[in-house]
């Protein structure tokens, strides 16, 4: 189950080919007249697909909010708080553990100004903050200046007054001028970064971080350490998970029946072998088509982005869960969930016709009336799908549903096709029977357990603190119990004969569960290097955080040493001659937190960084003010936060602005290794490791000759 959430929560990472700074944001500015004194400056952003930025109106600790700053000058006067308009979502965001205000696609912020002297220009700059599903990227501070005329175009309508944490819908003012696009690439476009120069030769001479590291990791690579890549996840697990949910589907007694008797139909009531065998694989395409088409008309209507919004709403993940909820005891046997009778007596008429729509129709009517025991499963697939995340097809539809629903489809159709290629085949399939109905209630018991997952993400929305991380293991323990219970024959439901002997499938189904019973009983071990809990490999992503806990809940991930400052950082890793582990994070990245809790503390990788490293974390969206804000002599722009300085460091010295990213550094500015980005593969990241630590060895005895980085800090 847990490759079932993991491995569908994921988000499209797009690479340019020649440069690795994302630029998902355009502004541009323009202004318009509302009387004699009184301007409208407006400030436009086009995102790229399930890219946003944030509203201005934002609670403290978390995603850093759209915010404007003016230079003092008595010539012109705010009047009150930018309004702001555009694509806009409100909800729960699971990258901050929030409800948040975020804008996609497009947004536009309004500041009405009154103006005693037109001819001194208004400056400042704003600063914004760019997300997508999983990742961020470091706050931006963008400068502008407004020279505004007398005689420009009027606005349209009045802008409206803006209340924190709602926008105004007023008219889009008509430009006075033409648009001027603002230079947000100065920092993080391909084009503004040049290429980094040959190994050794970097050096700043302006700058706070003025170090240069030398990258001859080039030249040499530990022979046995896998090549990095950029992972990306692939659509072919999400069909093999559907084609899971459709064998599941074929084993229930809605579907399985069907297939002896729509075999031998096809077989009999055509002329010829061969014209059975063409109906029958017609039959099968059939059903891909509809069940596809399904997926497609859902998915299009409500489209990527309000579907990922639904998944991370509290309301409609409470609607999910009472959902689930609802399959599980119908599974139970306590009801049917069946559509209108009529719909069925319409489809089987069309079916009597005859031909291609004939065959068509019989596939539909398939469709419906195993609707009882298939639409919990597609329900199922469609919300986890649709609600992960993922590529989408024109910027709108998650392709994820379609796979899930090609998945599962060909595997409900391939033993109709199979069969009648090779009727021989039915005489092994085991006859219908009981086994049947505990296909259905063992998924009865798996749709009650995840609907404690969407239970869980609107716990942790509201704050209820109702489900911590021990009432929600509990409860899974508890249900694999029930399940080893029920194969033992003492929970009888609906539509169950006496109690049967166990026989030898049903010993096995019980020991199974109980062997689940006792895995997920692991979740309650204590961890000395966390200081909490450790969540079972099963519950990752499907549990709450093993720090929201009553016994003990923590604050930082596995107790590790770290310094936040890459000066005192270097200072210590001299002193006790040890290779540094340069971690670019943020505070507001879940993939930074999934390294740290997935990979740093498995054995042989948390030993490695905290014995054998200096670990050096430096968060890009960390908003303390620097004492002395600076320019940067790279991109031109002013660094006013620690954020700002760090994320410039990394975009100066490693072309790169996203995070995770990995740099293992000898204490002298040695880049050991190449840098790495997400890598949720223990073993990847420990040769990774791994060869870094060789290297510093290497070069520390002299057997691997390597020059050593420039480093000073500017006066």
């Amino acid at each position: 189950m847990r490759a079932w959430l993991v491995l569908l929560a994921f988000a499209a990472f797009t690479v340019p080919s020649m440069s690795q700074i994302l630029d998902p944001v355009k502004w541009e500015t323009e202004y318009c007249q509302i009387s004699d004194t009184e301007f409208d400056l407006i400030f436009k952003a086009k995102m790229e697909p399930l890219w946003a930025v944030y509203s201005q109106f934002l609670e403290e600790d978390g995603p850093i909010p759209t915010t404007f700053e003016f230079n003092a000058g008595g010539h012109f006067q705010l009047s009150g708080k930018a309004k702001e308009t555009g694509e806009r979502y409100e909800g729960y965001d699971p990258l901050f553990d929030m409800n948040v205000i975020k804008y996609k696609k497009h947004a536009e912020f309004t500041q009405r100004v009154k103006v005693s002297d037109l001819s001194q220009p208004i400056v400042g700059y704003f600063t914004y903050m760019t997300c997508d599903d999983e990742r961020c990227l470091p706050p931006t501070d963008v400068d502008f200046s407004f020279e505004l005329k007398a005689g420009a175009r009027m606005c349209k309508a009045p802008a409206a007054k803006t209340e924190p944490g709602k926008t105004s819908e007023a008219t889009t003012p008509e430009p006075a001028l033409e648009p001027q696009e603002i230079d947000t690439t100065a920092l993080i476009a391909e084009t503004a970064i040049p290429a980094l120069p040959k190994p050794g030769e970097y050096d700043l001479s302006n700058t706070p971080v003025d170090y240069a590291f030398n990258q001859e990791w080039e030249k040499e690579n530990c022979l046995d350490e896998p090549a990095p890549e950029e992972k990306k996840n692939s659509l072919w697990l999400i069909f093999l998970l559907g084609f899971g949910g459709g064998l599941l589907a074929l084993l229930t007694p809605c579907v399985f029946p069907m297939v002896p008797l729509t075999v031998s139909y096809f077989t009999k009531s055509s002329s010829n072998k061969k014209r059975g065998i063409n109906n029958a694989i017609l039959y099968g395409l059939s059903i891909i088509v509809i069940y596809v088409l399904l997926g497609l008309v859902i998915t299009a209507v409500f489209g990527a982005d309000a579907l990922n919004l639904l998944s991370t709403n509290a309301w409609f993940n409470i609607f999910f869960a009472v959902l689930f909820i609802v399959f599980g005891i119908s599974f139970f046997g306590y009801f049917e969930i069946t559509l209108p009778s009529s719909w069925a007596n319409r489809s089987d008429r069309m079916a009597d016709k005859g031909g291609l729509i004939g065959i068509f129709f019989m596939a539909f009517t398939l469709s419906l009336v195993s609707f009882s025991c298939t639409g919990p499963i597609i329900g199922t697939l469609l919300v986890e799908t649709a609600t992960g995340g993922g590529p989408t097809l024109l910027g709108r539809i998650p392709l994820g549903p379609l796979m899930g629903m090609l998945g599962f489809s060909v595997a409900l159709a391939l033993p109709f096709a199979l069969f009648a290629a090779f009727p021989g085949w039915l005489h092994s399939l085991p006859k219908s029977g009981g086994w049947m109905n505990g296909v259905k209630v063992t998924l009865g018991f798996v749709e009650i357990a995840l609907a404690l997952k969407f239970l869980s993400i609107a716990d942790l929305t509201m704050g209820w603190k109702f489900l911590p991380y021990e009432a929600f293991v509990g409860l899974w323990v508890i249900i694999a119990i029930a399940l080893a219970i029920y194969f033992m024959g003492y929970i009888r439901f609906p539509h169950e004969g006496p109690r049967k002997p166990i026989s030898l499938s049903r010993g096995l189904l019980v020991a199974g569960s109980g062997v689940l019973a006792i895995y997920l009983f692991t979740g309650f071990r204590y961890s000395e290097q966390s200081g909490t809990f450790v969540t079972p490999n099963l519950l990752s992503g499907l549990a709450p955080p093993a720090g929201h806990s009553y016994i003990y809940p923590k604050e930082c991930p596995l107790n590790i040493n770290c310094f936040k400052d890459f000066e005192k950082g270097l200072a210590y890793a001299k002193e006790v001659g040890k290779p540094i582990l340069l971690d670019f994070t943020g505070h507001g990245c879940v993939n930074c937190r999934r390294m740290e809790d997935n990979v740093w503390g498995r054995d042989g990788v948390f030993e490695l960084i905290d014995d054998k490293y200096v670990l050096i974390s430096l968060y890009v969206d960390d908003r303390e003010k620097l004492e002395t804000p600076y320019q940067s002599p790279f991109s031109g722009r002013m660094m006013r936060t620690v954020g700002n300085k760090w994320a410039d460091f990394q975009a100066i010295h490693f072309d790169r602005n996203s995070q995770p990213y990995y740099v293992l550094l000898s204490n002298d500015l040695v880049v050991l290794n190449e840098p790495r980005a997400y890598t949720p593969d223990k073993q990847e990241y420990q040769a990774f490791l791994e060869c870094g630590l060789e290297r510093f060895e290497g070069y520390k005895s002299g057997e691997l000759k390597l020059d050593a980085g420039k480093m000073g800090v500017a006066e």
